[in-house]
């Protein structure tokens, strides 16, 4: 875990996504999951770039199996972009850092 992104859990989900005052990104991911560990740096690129505009938020999903059947993730990594507690939009599988800077942009 880097230093940027919150290390989220199902229990601390509501309190650091749906209600924080910034928009936040979760990622969906696996210690497993290749594509995940590949957008991972560029996450934590993202996240010092836009502190205190946006968080980015990480939830382990073997860890956390609640969250992510509550929004129907399916594969990961699924990134989720989350503005006053609800779900703007979201994506799923790796993309490069510039295209998921393009994405968060659309929230701030």
């Amino acid at each position: 875990m880097g230093a940027n992104t919150v290390a989220v859990t199902d229990a601390t989900f509501d309190a650091e996504v749906r209600k924080s005052d910034i928009p936040v990104v979760v990622d969906f991911w696996a210690e497993w999951c290749g594509p995940c560990r590949q957008i991972g740096p560029a996450l934590e690129e993202l996240a010092a770039e836009y502190a205190g505009r946006v968080k980015i938020v990480k939830i382990n999903v073997d860890e956390n199996p609640d969250s992510p059947a509550a929004l129907g993730v399916r594969g990961i990594p699924s990134l989720f972009l989350f503005k006053n507690g609800e779900v703007v939009s979201n994506k799923v599988g790796a993309a490069p850092k510039a295209a998921l800077a393009n994405w968060i942009a659309t929230a701030v």
